[in-house]
């Protein structure tokens, strides 16, 4: 496609000598965060239901993709064309029912399916734990539930979100406990097991974790905004408000919004 051509062109002319001397200098170490920063800018631009947000977004994570490939190349690694193949065969690989002649009654069979593939791929067969597979970096959240969601594929899940919303209950009253005790390390870890469970009941329910946190986030900046405004308007700090004042602003800003 020859837009496609263009600008894989473009990013080889500006890594090419009388290019970019900045684009020439990076390796994939150094523009790896990128990656994860665009992937996140496009979440936000979907959840905001903005198309033309997304296709920028779109655009721009498309960037990191030839970006990488075009040092591949540099390097002798492999080119935007390998990367290309690779994932085509990996799609017709994975799809059997698809392009081949198994069949899948529906989307659950399908993704048995699909990791039942997966470990017979290279590099993956000496794997001991189906939890291998999963990076560390990934940000907590979504390690969270891509762990549950791993183990909830092979019969290891709850019956019914009752059963969530129990251990949510149950990790809160631990980490009540902990409070009491005061051992900070100890706190921690009820933290961390209460956000576990709440990870683990927008999973079962089919919530992304991260989209539900991001618009809470969106929602207090919000309505905290008010108390700016509020403070500003009556031409005092902000940290001159009382608490009690600010609660009021709050639950004014939250009346306003319905909720």
């Amino acid at each position: 496609m020859k837009e496609f051509d263009r600008l894989v062109g473009i990013f080889e002319r500006l890594r090419a000598p009388g290019g970019c001397p900045w684009d020439a200098e990076q390796d994939h170490r150094s523009i790896a965060h990128n990656a994860i920063e665009e992937a996140y800018e496009l979440a936000e631009a979907i959840d905001a239901g903005d198309a033309v947000h997304i296709r920028e977004e779109l655009g721009d994570l498309l960037l990191q993709v030839v970006f990488h490939s075009v040092i591949a190349k540099d390097q002798g690694e492999f080119t935007i064309i390998d990367v290309i193949d690779g994932l085509a065969e990996k799609l017709i690989y994975r799809h059997p029912h698809v392009f081949g002649n198994e069949e899948a009654r529906d989307s659950g069979q399908v993704i048995k399916n699909w990791e039942r593939l997966k470990k017979r791929e290279k590099g993956k067969t000496h794997r001991e734990s189906i939890l291998e597979g999963i990076p560390e970096a990934l940000p907590a959240l979504l390690h969270a539930r891509k762990i549950q969601s791993t183990v909830s594929r092979v019969g290891f899940d709850w019956k019914d979100p009752g059963g969530i919303v129990g251990k949510i209950r149950e990790e809160t009253d631990e980490l009540g406990e902990a409070l009491t005790g005061g051992d900070a390390g100890k706190i921690e870890l009820e933290i961390g097991d209460l956000l576990f469970s709440v990870v683990n009941l927008a999973r079962y329910l089919g919530l992304d974790p991260e989209a539900a946190l991001r618009k809470t986030n969106r929602k207090f900046k919000k309505r905290f905004s008010k108390i700016e405004a509020e403070a500003k308007r009556r031409g005092v700090r902000l940290e001159d408000l009382t608490q009690g004042e600010m609660d009021a602003i709050w639950e004014s800003a939250k009346h306003e919004e319905g909720g």
